[in-house]
């Protein structure tokens, strides 16, 4: 017999299991919320590309080692993730103004939702989290030999403050894209600073950088015109505000020329696999961008735009199964 006293006294399972439910629902929306703000389903992407640069500078100075390749991963993974979360930041206020969520949110968002202005993060946590991700790429960073450890935190000092000032500049009455211009170098560099991790500043790099930069370019003017309605909503100067519609799919287009251009040069530093990759991203790139001028719409940039990406991956791929091979 179990007594009045100890049943009174005694913890209601259900009620038990009710709070153990809501605290993994809690849970899980903060770990959805993270991934979110991490974009974490294209964790791959960004140590792809930086070292696809490492291992280009192998090509010439020799010196792999499995070691640094992880390092340089690392890097590029942590590197690139707080300028994630510092871009989440920095337009926090920004982008409570969205209309149109379906768009590059859903795209880019596993869970759909930009979690800062929908309260699922905390500013002080996403600042938190980005000093977190800065201070683990610069330690990281610092293990490399000199002077490269310095030339590579230079760079992310630089891509940094680029990101910011971009952020902030976008908000004013442009007349010409300038922060676009400048801006977008930060992503033209990130695979030249994983060639600088173990390479010299030389033809190599700068022929990258020349590669990437339109291709930079071009997929910025893509994205800008995809969320064309928000920018609209939150008064920023991108591309289609600063010009149109139809002027900005001429952007893309003009950028992809220069990229196929830049393609030239930059393939006379690689390897027969790295080339026919080069090649088959640039094809994708063409597809899309007949697709674009034809239609010069938002949603069919939106369904075009994986192929940039495929194409990125293509570019970064290449160079590196050339060097395994």
């Amino acid at each position: 017999m179990v007594s009045p006293k100890m049943t009174a006294g005694s913890t209601d399972p259900s009620k038990s299991v009710s709070v153990i439910r809501a605290n993994l629902t809690g849970m899980n929306a903060t770990i959805r919320a993270y991934i979110d703000l991490t974009r974490l389903q294209f964790f791959f992407a960004w140590p792809l590309l930086f070292c696809s640069g490492y291992l280009l500078a192998t090509f010439v100075y020799g010196n792999f080692s499995l070691f640094d390749l992880v390092r340089v991963a690392l890097i590029g993974f942590f590197g690139f993730e707080a300028g994630l979360v510092l871009n989440d930041y920095v337009d926090r206020n920004y982008d409570k103004k969205d209309i149109e969520p379906d768009k590059l949110t859903k795209y880019w968002r596993l869970f759909k939702k930009r979690p800062i202005p929908a309260g699922l993060v905390s500013p002080t946590n996403a600042l938190a989290l980005f000093l977190l991700f800065a201070a683990i790429a610069a330690a990281l960073i610092i293990t490399l030999p000199y002077p490269h450890s310095l030339i590579v935190i230079l760079i992310m000092v630089y891509s940094y403050t680029i990101e910011i000032f971009y952020q902030m500049e976008k908000r004013q009455v442009q007349n010409f894209p300038f922060a676009q211009v400048i801006g977008r170098t930060d992503f033209a560099l990130f695979p030249v600073a994983g060639y600088l991790c173990l390479g010299n500043p030389d033809l190599n790099a700068l022929f990258y950088f020349l590669f990437f930069y339109p291709f930079a370019m071009a997929h910025l003017g893509a994205n800008d015109l995809i969320d064309v309605a928000n920018d609209r909503a939150r008064s920023m100067s991108t591309v289609p505000m600063i010009y149109d519609i139809p002027r900005t799919c001429y952007w893309i287009a003009g950028f992809t020329i220069i990229h196929g251009m830049m393609a030239i040069l930059f393939m006379t530093r690689l390897g027969w696999i790295s080339r026919a990759c080069v090649i088959a991203g640039l094809f994708l790139l063409i597809a899309a961008n007949v697709v674009i001028l034809k239609n010069k719409t938002p949603d069919t940039t939106l369904r075009v735009l994986p192929l940039f990406h495929v194409a990125m991956v293509l570019y970064a791929g290449g160079i590196v199964l050339q060097a395994f091979l």
